[in-house]
């Protein structure tokens, strides 16, 4: 299959999936405001791994909560999407959104000062005055 094919049906996937993950009405994955943030579809369609985030509740509160729905969610894919091959759906928790709020918590918290004078050890002139010899091995 072509990659463009690949990533058009991953795409549209992705789409249905966040749409169909709103209607789903376990209280699992309802209360945990779980949102879709990506689909890996294999090249012969047979599988696809949704990838999610969640706001609330149990990690694996929410992954039982999703492998219990996996047959209602893929049902109403194949409603949806027009696939000779209604793949199966494996769930994989995505960390990138709290990874990310992670790093911008760490990066807040420095502050930054514009030092107008320039330190002798920014100088290009202290570059050459290294110890040791170029070339020369340890």
């Amino acid at each position: 299959m072509a990659k463009y094919r690949q990533s058009r049906i991953n795409e549209e996937m992705y789409k249905e999936a966040a749409k169909i993950m709103g209607t789903v009405k376990d209280p699992r994955i309802r209360e945990a405001f779980v949102s879709v943030t990506g689909v890996e579809v294999t090249p012969d369609l047979k599988y696809a791994k949704v990838y999610y985030s969640f706001l609330h509740g149990d990690s694996k509160e929410v992954k039982r909560g999703l492998a219990a729905a996996a047959g209602y969610i893929r049902g109403q894919l194949a409603k949806n999407l027009n696939l000779r091959i209604t793949p199966e759906l494996t769930f994989c928790e995505d960390a990138s959104i709290a990874y990310g709020a992670r790093i911008e918590k760490i990066i807040s918290g420095f502050t930054y000062t514009e030092d107008p004078e320039e330190t002798p050890a920014d100088s290009p002139a202290d570059a050459d005055s290294t110890p040791g010899t170029p070339g020369e091995d340890d």
